[in-house]
């Protein structure tokens, strides 16, 4: 199942992108394919044709996991 992971990068933008799996707590690199900022444009610093890009574990500040709304049963109160 693929992931959706922002990546805070030290002194940039977070990056949005998918990874097949999590990152181990022994990687040196996170690899993540369909890079994007949160926004949904391109990263400027990256050529117009990049489908992967690997980061340095050193140069990451934190990562958050987005889930899908699919996982979750959204139940609502209604008034009758």
């Amino acid at each position: 199942m693929p992931y959706t992971l922002i990546l805070h990068i030290v002194n940039t933008d977070p990056v949005v992108g998918e990874v097949d799996e999590l990152p181990s707590p022994t990687d040196s690199l996170v690899a993540i394919s369909n890079p994007r900022m949160r926004d949904g444009t391109d990263v400027e610093y990256l050529a117009e044709n990049i489908t992967i890009v690997y980061y340095p574990v050193d140069r990451i500040n934190f990562i958050e996991v987005i889930t899908g709304v699919e996982d979750e049963e959204i139940i609502g109160f209604v008034r009758e």
